[in-house]
């Protein structure tokens, strides 16, 4: 595919919860997830991805090139029937041994009219055969900064919700209601959150990959846009309030070497490890805070002047209109809580 992405990157994403329940933990009744030696809360890169396919759904009207693939409550086979009813291989719903090249083509299908599947990627063998597919971009379990609380909260909810035996008509219900003591007209649930945390999540992009997929720089473009406002789209009583903490700190590796071939091999290869890259920016408390209640209680610092060689350093915030500004090597302005060292 042409057009794919020339440059490997990584980037750091910082995002927090107040009085919300950032990511439900089904094992454990949908509480706050927490790594249980150290009690630092954890959100899933299922559910990151979730809400950038929802921004990304939104955004474009679930259309191709832009579609999703993992849309809520759908039977992912039919767009996958689709595939070889669109490139016309000839295999049926109800085929499970096609061939390389048709299974190929399908997949290529997919790839170029899915967005998700071309970003992340997708195991589509689960009907007819459409190959699988590893996404340029991945990004990890995000992790508190500090330990998080997570709260049960008893909830009293006005009404209840009874199946009335012998009921035919809501005339019935009416009946049944005026019967019973108000007491018993409500009922007591629960809720699951935590006061405060400030979640950091690490993310990867392969340019050898992108060439696979056809992930191109419009693509990236709108990656960072749907991580910049997928919380604004993805508000429940639930969730609190979730808000991405520009800026979004990206490492762009651009290579070193004179001779152009050479260069962008290595921007595709890479100049300098990940870890050392985000080892770059240390997120602290401010001094004086011992239990952090909001984004003002952290400070952060960025180790600029460490940058490796053949990578650049680059800064994503939001632009006018909406769409995710870049700002390569300098710092902009309006963010006094980051220190440049």
């Amino acid at each position: 595919m042409n057009n794919a992405i020339a440059n490997r990157y990584e980037f750091l994403y910082l995002f927090d919860c107040e009085n919300g329940n950032p990511n439900g933990d089904p094992d454990a009744g949908n509480a706050p997830r927490i790594d249980p030696e150290d009690m630092h809360g954890l959100v899933s890169d299922v559910a990151l991805k979730r809400r950038i396919r929802n921004y990304v759904q939104i955004a474009r009207g679930n259309q191709m090139p832009y579609a999703i693939f993992i849309e809520h409550a759908t039977n992912l086979n039919r767009p996958i029937v689709r595939a070889h009813e669109e490139q016309q291989t000839g295999v049926k719903a109800s085929d499970k041994n096609a061939s390389k090249d048709k299974v190929e083509l399908a997949r290529r299908w997919m790839c170029e009219n899915f967005y998700d599947v071309r970003t992340f990627g997708a195991v589509m063998s689960t009907g007819p055969n459409a190959g699988q597919v590893r996404g340029p971009v991945q990004i990890s379990f995000a992790r508190s900064l500090d330990p998080i609380l997570p709260l049960d909260i008893s909830i009293t909810r006005m009404a209840v919700a009874e199946t009335v035996a012998g009921a035919q008509s809501s005339a019935d219900y009416a009946r049944w209601e005026a019967e019973q003591p108000e007491d018993q007209l409500r009922t007591m649930g629960r809720k699951a959150l935590i006061p405060y945390g400030l979640y950091m999540a690490k993310g990867f992009i392969s340019a050898f990959l992108a060439e696979d997929t056809g992930f191109t720089e419009k693509d990236l473009e709108l990656f960072w846009e749907a991580l910049l406002k997928m919380y604004e789209h993805d508000r429940s009583a639930s969730k609190g309030v979730m808000s991405t903490r520009e800026p979004i700190f990206v490492f762009k590796h651009v290579g070193t070497d004179t001779d152009p071939t050479q260069r962008a091999q290595q921007a595709k290869l890479g100049c300098a490890p990940a870890h050392k890259l985000f080892e770059l920016v240390q997120v602290r408390k401010r001094e004086g805070v011992t239990v952090p209640r909001s984004f003002a209680d952290y400070h952060i610092v960025l180790y600029k002047s460490r940058l490796p060689r053949g990578v650049q350093m680059g800064f994503i915030t939001s632009g006018d209109g909406g769409k995710a500004a870049v700002t390569w090597d300098e710092l902009p302005t309006g963010f006094e809580h980051i220190e440049v060292r």
